[in-house]
């Protein structure tokens, strides 16, 4: 099979290679999948990077966590209906050496979810991590029925799908930071209520003024250390802020504020998800998927031997969306 890989940690250039690898096959309790997609995402990027370890995980990583194709192999104890049935995978580079930059990947079955038929493949690929990112902070302690929330960066690849999740699980007013034209129409098409444009303007006190004085019930926040101090201020009492990412791996806070106001802080990874957690937004994802009421950004389609820009890509920030590789 063809696979991109990296057998030391780096620049994309200098790491990142494309070759023929032996194809891998399925062991009992796993499918063979052919992939046709691979999404990059920003822990990939860090990963390759060693911003996470400064050591090589495995000697060699084939890196990407998400991607769809079909189910073309099954090891014993996975039902033979499975072969031919196209799926979107997650999970499949965490703690593993082979993810889905690479023609083919064998991974526990249950990684390997159904793509309705009028789903795209290069969506498929948007799905184990942006999506189900985003589906989380919704759904997670209560869900936001009849909650105003704020989304941190609501045209980015989680936040364009946190907006629409939003509005579509019953929220009774989306707001969106964002911070350009281009992605101010993005996050309104996707669902906003109204967007403040952080750059050009005081977040916090746009955000108060937008919900007179109140603050919103919930932020979903993507950078924690850069909008921590809004975030304290634009929460109502009682309020939450669910994070699932931060710049910085430090972070102050002030604690009287928090606890006067009885705020909460809730922090959560998408590959740590309890499994009932998962089994709830895997079965949410795919009944939104089967009514056709996403949208997906995607920014970018490029071959696989083109990953280095890819990752380039992603790690400058230039994609408004989600960046996939065409594999098959």
């Amino acid at each position: 099979m063809k696979a991109a890989f990296y057998e030391s940690l780096g620049a994309a250039r200098d790491v990142l290679q494309v070759a023929e690898l032996p194809d891998p096959q399925p062991a009992a309790g796993e499918v063979r999948v052919r992939l046709a997609w691979s999404g990059v995402n920003p822990s990939d990027v860090k990963s390759r990077m060693g911003l996470r370890s400064k050591q090589m995980p495995f000697p060699r990583v084939i890196p990407h966590s998400d991607g769809s194709g079909v189910i073309d192999a099954v090891g014993a104890g996975v039902p033979k209906e499975r072969l031919g049935q196209r799926v979107w995978l997650w999970n499949a580079a965490w703690g593993r050496p082979h993810g889905t930059a690479c023609e083919l990947v064998c991974l526990p079955h249950e990684q390997a979810v159904e793509l309705p038929e009028q789903v795209e493949g290069e969506a498929g690929a948007c799905l184990g991590i942006p999506a189900l990112t985003a589906l989380h902070a919704v759904l997670m302690d209560g869900g936001v029925a009849g909650k105003t929330v704020l989304v941190a960066g609501g045209a980015g690849a989680v936040g364009h799908y946190a907006v629409q999740m939003a509005g579509q699980l019953g929220a009774a007013r989306v707001l969106a930071s964002i911070s350009t034209p281009e992605k101010a129409a993005l996050a309104r098409e996707a669902g906003a209520d109204e967007v403040v444009f952080y750059k050009s303007e005081p977040l916090a006190e746009r955000v108060l003024d937008l919900t007179k004085g109140m603050g919103v019930d919930r932020v979903i926040e993507l950078d924690f250390a850069a909008n921590s101090a809004a975030d304290l201020q634009m929460v109502r009492t009682g309020g939450e802020c669910v994070v699932y990412g931060s710049g910085s791996s430090t972070l102050e806070l002030p604690f009287f504020p928090l606890i006067s106001r009885n705020i909460q802080l809730k922090f959560f990874i998408v590959y740590n998800l309890a499994r009932h957690d998962r089994e709830r937004a895997v079965a949410t994802l795919t009944r939104m998927l089967q009514r056709g009421v996403l949208k997906h950004n995607v920014a970018a389609r490029l071959p696989l031997a083109d990953i280095a820009t890819a990752h380039e890509m992603v790690e400058g920030g230039r994609a408004v969306g989600n960046v996939v590789l065409k594999v098959g």
